[in-house]
This record gives C-alpha cells, sequence and structure tokens, in this order.
C-alpha cells in the first residue's frame, strides 16, 4: 500500500499544533536587547546625597525653579557608583513634590574624583565625591594629636586627583602648631588656623566661596564644628574625644553637600565621615610629581622608571640637590615631595 492510499480520516489519529503545549520562560517573553532609551527629555542635576539607594539631587541651581528631588537609579547604572557632587541626568517625576520619585539614568563626565582604597595593597577605588575642585583637610593642633602621616595621604590623594588642598589646623589654643606647620612648609598649600573660641570664619568662607570644596579628616579634630560654623543650618552633629584611646568619636556617616554663602557669594561644602586611615592603593605617582611644577621639569631627565625617592640610583632630582644646585625653598619643596612618594611606597 502506498501512503497515497491512506484515508484522510486517518489524520483525525495525528496531533496537531493546539496539542503541544510549551512551558512559559522564566525570564518572560520580551526579547532583549542592548538598545538602550536616549531619554531626550532628561533634565541635568547634581547629587547632594546618598541614603540608602535614595539621592538627593538638585535641579536648576540657582534659579528661580530651583529644587531638589529625591531619585533612584535605573537599573543599567547598578554597577556604577554615583557619588556626592555627581552631576546626572533625570528622568521622570522631577517636580520634587513629596512622595515623587524621579530615576537617574545618567552620569556626565566628571571632572575630579576623590578616591581612597581600603589598604594600599587594595586596588579597588572607594570614590568618595565628585567634581570637587578643592580639598579642605582639617586637623587639630591637640586632643587629638596631630597626625602627619595621615595628613601627607590627603595631599597624595589630592594631588592624584588634581584637586587643590587647603589646611585648617584647629584647637590651636591647646598647644602651637609651628612644628606640625614646618612639615608643610615646602608644598603648594594654603594654611590657617583656628583657636577653639576664635576661628577664622571670614578668611575661610573667603577661599571656599565660588568652589566646590571636599572637607576630610580624622575623627574628632573639629570638623563639624567648623562646618556648622560656616553654615549654620547645617546642624551636623559634634562629638568628643576618647580620654583613654584619644580617638574622636564618629559623628558623620556619609558625605553631604552644603550650599555656603558669604559675601554675596556662594559655594558648595562636601562634609565627609572621618576617617582614621586613608588608602593609596589606586594612585598614580606621577600624579604626585605634576603637582611640582619646578621639580616636573628637572624629572624629565631622570632615568625610566625612577622613583625620585632619596635612594634612587641616577635621580637627577638627588645630583640637583648634592650639586648644590637647588635653592633653600626648592630643597624644601624636594623634601616635602620625597616624604609624600615615601608615604606612598611605604
Amino acid at each position: 500500500m502506498s501512503w497515497w492510499d491512506v484515508d484522510d480520516d486517518d489524520d483525525e489519529q495525528l496531533p496537531d499544533e493546539s496539542d503541544i503545549r510549551v512551558r512559559p520562560s522564566r525570564r518572560g517573553s520580551r526579547p532583549r536587547t542592548k538598545t538602550r532609551p536616549a531619554h531626550k527629555d532628561a533634565v541635568i542635576g547634581t547629587v547632594l546625597g546618598v541614603d540608602r539607594g535614595r539621592y538627593t539631587v538638585l535641579l536648576d541651581e540657582n534659579r528661580t525653579s530651583e529644587r531638589e528631588i529625591t531619585a533612584s537609579r535605573a537599573s543599567e547604572l547598578r554597577r556604577q557608583p554615583i557619588v556626592n557632587g555627581d552631576r546626572v541626568d533625570v528622568v521622570g517625576d522631577v517636580s520634587g513634590e513629596q512622595g515623587t520619585l524621579a530615576r537617574i539614568v545618567r552620569i556626565k563626565e566628571r571632572s575630579t574624583l576623590l578616591r581612597r582604597s581600603a589598604d594600599d595593597t587594595d586596588e579597588v577605588e572607594r570614590i568618595i565625591v565628585a567634581n570637587a575642585d578643592q580639598m579642605l583637610i582639617v586637623v587639630a593642633a591637640a586632643n587629638p594629636e596631630p597626625r602627619a602621616r595621615l595628613v601627607d595621604r590627603y595631599l597624595v590623594a589630592a594631588f592624584d586627583a588634581g584637586i587643590t588642598p587647603l589646611l585648617v589646623i584647629t584647637k590651636t589654643d591647646l598647644a602651637h602648631p609651628a612644628d606640625f606647620m614646618t612639615l608643610f612648609a615646602g608644598l603648594p598649600l594654603t594654611v590657617l588656623t583656628s583657636r577653639t573660641d576664635d576661628m577664622p570664619v571670614a578668611e575661610i568662607a573667603e577661599l571656599l566661596v565660588g568652589h566646590s570644596t571636599v572637607f576630610v579628616g580624622h575623627s574628632g579634630v573639629g570638623k563639624s564644628t567648623l562646618v556648622n560654623a560656616l553654615v549654620p543650618e547645617a546642624h551636623r552633629s559634634t562629638g568628643h574625644v576618647n580620654r583613654v584611646t584619644g580617638r574622636g568619636r564618629h559623628t558623620s556617616s556619609s558625605a553631604v553637600s552644603y550650599r555656603l554663602s558669604h559675601d554675596g557669594r556662594s559655594g558648595w561644602i562636601i562634609d565627609t565621615p572621618g576617617v582614621r586611615s586613608f588608602g593609596l592603593g589606586h594612585v598614580d605617582t606621577s600624579n604626585i610629581l605634576r603637582s611640582f611644577p619646578d621639580l616636573n621639569r628637572r624629572a624629565d631627565e631622570c632615568p625610566r622608571g625612577c622613583t625620585h625617592l632619596p635612594d634612587a640610583p641616577d635621580c637627577a632630582l638627588n645630583e640637583a640637590s648634592q650639586a648644590g644646585e637647588l635653592d633653600s625653598v626648592t630643597l624644601q619643596r624636594l623634601d616635602s615631595l620625597q616624604r609624600l612618594l615615601t608615604t606612598f611606597a611605604s
């Protein structure tokens, strides 16, 4: 018998497509694509604070429509850190009304990044602040005792990021900081002193207006007190120093931005949590040298891979020092540079 001779009624015994069952995909049937929406309607804002996955973003800065909104991050940004100072594109409900939630969909190119690592062997970067152009290092003359090594590390991080450092020494009524100040005499660094009963608020504010300045410092040095003096409405919590350990208590848990107003001008203060260590595993030493233009030019004559440390062979900087070609100021700057490089290398 040929298959041509099969009765058509036999087709009823064969399954049709309606009998086939397909298990639905757990991921749904939506086609996957790498194409993301353009978000042409996004508005630009600045991140002022981060709290448990929610971001406070300032829109229309210095305009009559200026407002703060709350936003979450888009899923495509889940692996990218969004930090205080970031300029971001925001979509969704950007009215700023209570209970509304917008969405951050893009991070703008950053001009600077202040970073630290857990320790000097850790190459994983912890981004602290974006787009700051100044760093105000706060250190106490006493209670707690000043830590030159920690200040050196702040300076290295600032020079690496291309941020201008400033130094304020507080509690000078408890101890004279002259010896401590000599350690930084050769650096491109503005140094101010402050007494507990007499803070140079106007002088410090004059240096901060027109800038975005990140405040850093060891716990207990009076950083929050200084922030409150500059921005009274900040109401930052202040702590005390343990008499036994000599350590301050952490009073800030996250970086927060405050607008500073002074003589009709304004700037931004970004207060950060106090830290007792500042890893430099991410730092490029060449960035430190660039912060000393006069020494950087001489370093062009150094052999490739030169560390510029005091024991570096054939180092043009050391040879110039030994030959008496450097004046007293340049010698002091070289000593400061090598101390910073040693801090990074140790």
